[in-house]
């Protein structure tokens, strides 16, 4: 199965915010960058989407109909959503940084339980056995963490996966 992982362009957001599950706008101007991704990627596909708007943004542009699936959000960043890295209390902090894996954010998530949602998606791509090519507009971790499923990367090397904004990645599933 041909599937094309796409992460949304850049956004609003100041550099150095945490944003994960946090509903922020795209940079502007992004229609090219969109027109770009566009060319990248076969036409006539099947596109899920995270339904935080700065995916859907981008799947609504790449085709007239998307489906789109909460299990595709980026990692959920609890009590740090919106706040800057730096002002994060180095007692939830350095746990977290030190086993981004395992530890859960305050009221978040840990990266294995995006994990868990991200291969439980994969596996119903599978079982549904759609026969066009799949095109996944989503997050960076969604991305890393899907890289990691297809090729044995243990989690903890997820950051070792470059994923640009606007990257399209190509994968056989």
């Amino acid at each position: 199965m041909e599937v094309y992982l796409v992460r949304h362009t850049e956004t609003t957001c100041e550099k150095g915010i945490c944003y994960g599950q946090s509903d922020v706008g795209l940079k502007a101007p992004f229609l090219e960058q969109f027109e770009s991704i566009k060319s990248q990627i076969p036409s006539d596909t099947v596109v899920f989407s995270s339904p935080l708007s700065r995916c859907t943004l981008l799947a609504n542009y790449l085709a007239p109909l998307i489906s789109t699936d909460s299990r595709l959000m980026e990692m959920n960043f609890g009590d740090w959503e919106m706040k800057n890295w730096d002002a994060i209390p180095e007692a939830d902090f350095t746990p977290w940084m030190t086993d981004f894996v395992n530890v859960t954010v305050p009221n978040g998530e840990s990266f294995v339980a995006l994990h868990d949602r991200v291969t439980d998606f994969l596996s119903t791509l599978v079982t549904e056995n759609i026969s066009k090519k799949i095109v996944i507009v989503t997050h960076a971790g969604v991305i890393r963490s899907v890289l990691c499923a297809v090729s044995n990367l243990p989690l903890k090397d997820a950051f070792t996966n470059k994923v640009d904004f606007g990257a399209v990645i190509k994968i056989e599933l």
